[in-house]
């Protein structure tokens, strides 16, 4: 079912929303080479409930854990493990919390140490398709457009976009209607409406566009086992330029005072 949410609880949300850039932030100080995304998964937890709220993801469906960590060729649902990150390993780190009774939801990707240069180039592609996907997350737009902007955006460039798995709007409940592809037709979908609130998340791989469940009901993998980013913000939709309730500057600000990690895409 589609929520439009009040100026209220939009506010809420941000809240939401916020810890969970701050968490990623707080990840992001600590990655390196030989660290466990176990004990990422337990610092992420501590500062979730540090900040009188509980990990979205947390026995969701079943879930194990309190966040996502996709290593590789993982694109999402990534179990945190006792095996410690390699130099070279690309992290997808996602990241949900309920507080005030709305939930946030977030995804960031790191390098650890040295990489090849089509795999900076994914990274900066797959970030910035986000940010040309919000610029169409307006009122009177349909929802197509946000799709067809990230679909496009990666596949100038020869990167495969996930079709299987989709961004979602988000509330009360961590996943509202409707739900978002990253690829799609102009003038698709819903007509979107003021204070609708959207994660949306490109995930994009290296290679084509192809997914494997591995069986165990989580990891989902790419096929051709290339690499696969994830980035993903909450969104509220509003006349003239979205609202974003998320925020990448900590995490940006974390990533580049840690030497462990790679952030020269940005130059």
């Amino acid at each position: 079912m589609i929520f439009f949410k009040t100026e209220e609880e939009i506010e809420l949300m941000r809240i939401s929303a916020m810890l969970v850039s701050d968490t990623i932030a707080e990840i992001a100080k600590v990655l390196k080479p030989g660290i466990t995304t176990m004990s990422l998964d337990k610092l992420a937890n501590e500062f979730i409930s540090d900040h009188d709220a509980v990990p979205s993801f947390h026995n969701y469906g079943g879930y194990p854990f309190h966040i996502c960590t996709s290593v590789n060729d993982i694109i999402v649902h990534g179990l945190p493990n006792e095996l410690p990150l390699r130099e070279g390993d690309v992290v997808s780190i996602d990241v949900g919390v309920v507080k005030n009774e709305f939930h946030g939801d977030s995804a960031y990707t790191f390098i650890l140490g040295d990489t090849p240069e089509e795999i900076l180039k994914l990274i900066k592609t797959a970030k910035d398709s986000l940010f040309e996907g919000i610029k169409q997350a307006i009122a009177g737009n349909y929802l197509g457009e946000i799709s067809s902007a990230i679909q496009h955006y990666n596949e100038k460039q020869g990167f495969g976009v996930v079709r299987e798995l989709v961004g979602h709007g988000i509330g009360r409940a961590m996943h509202e209607g409707p739900q978002v592809p990253n690829f799609g037709r102009k003038a698709s979908g819903i007509l979107m409406r003021e204070n609708l609130v959207l994660a949306i998340e490109p995930m994009v791989n290296l290679g084509k566009h192809d997914v494997v469940d591995e069986g165990k009901g989580w990891a989902i993998r790419t096929a051709d086992g290339s690499i696969s980013v994830h980035f993903e913000h909450d969104v509220c939709i509003k006349p003239d330029t979205a609202l974003v309730l998320s925020d990448f500057a900590p995490i940006e600000k974390a990533e580049k005072a840690n030497q462990n990690l790679n952030s020269s895409y940005y130059e």
